[in-house]
């Protein structure tokens, strides 16, 4: 069967080839274009799905012609079921769950309040020392003022009471027996 002149395995070549070097240009460029198209990055007009969508259904459409004797417009509905299906779970299985996931592991100066630390350098009365918090992600070392203007000597657990200018308003912990 032939299309604009062209037989539909050498269409399908073709759009293999564009849609893989529009696959690769995305991926080095993606940050630009959803830059400048970012209401197109979202909901179902996202680029990576349609490429991968052309890709998928040519590389199938391609394979099957080549290799197979069947019919060609069943060739081109079971390269679109599957290119459908393979889409769709990329969409669910990979690209959601990486969008819904922790794109970084900093954290803000509000993340520390109420936290609890350990004075690694003594802080004097009206002076600065240094505390060190423990996280998931590693420990943090900032800078800390008594909140209650007393001596905290080093090895003491403080409580994070409020963060200004990131340096840490710390005051003893109590614990409650």
């Amino acid at each position: 069967m032939e299309l604009f002149g062209y037989t539909l395995e050498t269409i399908y070549l073709f759009g293999f080839i564009a849609g893989g070097v529009l696959t690769l240009i995305y991926i080095l460029f993606g940050d630009i274009v959803e830059g400048l198209f970012e209401a197109l990055s979202e909901g179902p007009f996202n680029p990576t799905l349609i490429f991968s969508f052309i890709t998928f259904f040519s590389s199938l459409g391609y394979i099957l012609e080549r290799f197979s004797s069947m019919n060609s417009l069943i060739i081109i509905i079971i390269s679109l079921l599957v290119a459908v299906l393979l889409v769709t779970l990329l969409n669910v299985f990979v690209l959601l769950p990486l969008s819904r996931a922790e794109a970084t592991m900093a954290f803000s100066d509000a993340d520390l309040k109420g936290r609890i630390g350990t004075v690694i350098t003594s802080i004097p009365e009206n002076g600065f020392g240094e505390v060190m918090i423990q996280g998931k992600s590693g420990n943090i070392a900032r800078s800390a003022v008594s909140f209650d203007d007393v001596p905290i000597p080093n090895g003491e657990q403080v409580l994070v009471i409020k963060v200004e200018d990131s340096v840490l308003h710390v005051s003893i912990h109590e614990k409650l027996d």
